[in-house]
């Protein structure tokens, strides 16, 4: 009874300070109309007549408490000086991968992506697997990077999400029209493009080092464009963004400016370099991540997973990562915008360049929601949110701050004051739904996916069991329904 009181109470209060005008003063704060913004499911409320901020600049307490009590989540936004609070979601699903193990220790795998095509059932999806089981081994005191599974070939899975299992109702290997110089058919490897750039991979002994592939991918997003029906996948690689027919053809890749050096051919696949110089300077295995497009195929979004090293690995703590937008008609880049990820120093023990983004979804030309986490599964866990963005006021820095002649840093080199100084502002960012809370027990959510404005599906990547002692596959689909609804 005594939380339910609280939750009555807390419930008055907040209606008073962010519904009626009447305020809530902050001690630390004068009187007077507050500069606060306040919304509550994206909706703008009425502010207070105080603030409601702390002498430090950060939300006073008693809202985030408040907003516990109501069962709300509570986002603050500095560069806005605003407060969104938000409804939970419901969890109404979750549907388990039981598939034949591929290998001896080496498990079937999808999740490193997910996507719904409109016009299919609610429960029908996409999904794929990255470029395939991998591993590392230490051979003379190097660390080596092992494909026990070298003619795997990256796939496209139609899966389906039914009595709580993950059902495969199709597969769509990724080939080249004509014949890939690795495998030998038309079918695509899962190894690296250039030498001396990506992974040197080796067998699963880590003893013999393999053939690069002009035309392998590292598949880490996937998205579905209604106006030609095809696909496009972000690869980790490049890093690029290759554009394929529903059969799996690839028909053509953009890749940054310089990509290649003159090092690689690609005739059946065309690389077309549209993409900024500076993401050649991608972390390996951090490469681009997420990939989405807007209902109507007009726009693209590729989010890369952590920060560029740019200008070299000092950056790997930075909280600045680059999300860019494309016209899909000329595959030309319109804008870019910093994302900024959360502060590793309000958790436990997380460090900043842990924090990633893993996947996104495309609502429309300004709104996306993005998948970011920690690299900790089970009770360690502490990151595994899924925000709602919104760009329409966000800083497009495309082109600006890449060198650090721009402003004396590079983006990936700035901290939050730098970027204030700049009046450089990123994409507001509200919690639409924290896994941890619901415990979620595996470390990569990889796919994120909306479906009918009101359901979001997540889902995660296994790796392919490699280096694991479950029995079980550990592949894991959950479904949550909305108490509102996201429209384009």
């Amino acid at each position: 009874m005594r939380s339910k009181s609280y939750a009555v109470m807390a419930t008055a209060v907040l209606a008073l300070a962010v519904g009626s005008g009447n305020a809530i003063a902050d001690p630390q704060q004068a009187a007077g109309k507050s500069k606060v913004k306040y919304s509550n499911n994206g909706q703008a409320l009425e502010a207070p007549a105080a603030e409601m901020r702390a002498a430090d600049g950060s939300l006073f307490v008693p809202v985030r408490d408040m907003a516990n009590l109501m069962d709300k989540y509570v986002d603050w936004d500095q560069f806005r000086t605003s407060v969104s609070f938000t409804d939970k979601p419901k969890l109404t699903g979750k549907y388990n991968l039981k598939a034949a193990d591929l290998a001896p220790g080496i498990k079937m795998g999808v999740g490193s992506s997910l996507t719904h095509l409109p016009g299919d059932p609610a429960n029908i999806f996409y999904s794929t697997a990255d470029r395939g089981p991998n591993g590392e081994l230490k051979v003379n005191d190097a660390t080596r990077r092992t494909f026990p599974l070298s003619d795997y070939t990256p796939t496209i899975y139609k899966i389906e999400a039914s009595a709580g299992e993950i059902k495969i109702l199709d597969k769509i290997p990724l080939k080249v029209n004509g014949i890939d110089p690795v495998s030998g058919t038309a079918n695509i490897t899962g190894v690296g493009n250039i030498k001396g750039r990506d992974e040197a991979p080796y067998d699963a002994k880590g003893e013999k080092e393999l053939k690069y592939d002009p035309y392998g991918l590292d598949i880490e997003g996937l998205a579905y464009n209604p106006k030609d029906d095809t696909f496009w996948i972000s690869d980790e690689y490049g890093p690029s963004i290759v554009h394929v027919k529903r059969d799996g053809t690839l028909i053509e890749r953009i890749v940054p400016k310089g990509w290649g050096n003159n090092k690689i051919s690609t005739p059946l696949v065309p690389a077309r370099e549209v993409l900024p110089e500076v993401y050649n300077k991608l972390r390996q295995n951090r490469g681009a991540e997420a990939v989405g497009i807007t209902p109507d195929g007009s726009t693209m979004f590729m989010a890369m997973q952590s920060p560029l090293r740019n200008p070299d690995k000092s950056t790997d703590n930075s909280r600045q990562l680059r999300i860019i937008k494309i016209d899909l008609a000329t595959l030309a880049p319109t804008a870019e915008y910093v994302y900024i990820t959360e502060d590793a120093a309000q958790f436990k023990d997380l460090k900043q360049s842990d924090i990633v983004i893993s996947d996104l979804y495309a609502v429309n030309d300004h709104t996306l929601l993005v998948d970011e986490r920690d690299k900790n599964a089970g009770d360690k866990a502490e990151l595994k949110r899924i925000f709602q963005i919104d760009l329409s006021g966000a800083t497009n820095i495309l082109g600006k701050y890449d060198q650090a002649s721009a402003g004396g840093k590079t983006l990936e080199e700035m901290s939050i004051s730098n970027l204030k100084a700049a009046a450089i502002m990123p994409p507001s960012k509200r919690t639409v739904l924290d896994a941890v809370a619901f415990q979620f027990p595996y470390e990569k959510i990889e796919g994120l996916t909306l479906v009918d404005g009101n359901t979001i599906a997540i889902i995660n990547d296994n790796d392919f069991g490699v280096g694991s002692d479950s029995a079980e596959n550990g592949t894991s689909l959950w479904t949550f329904q909305l108490p509102y609804t996201i429209t384009p």
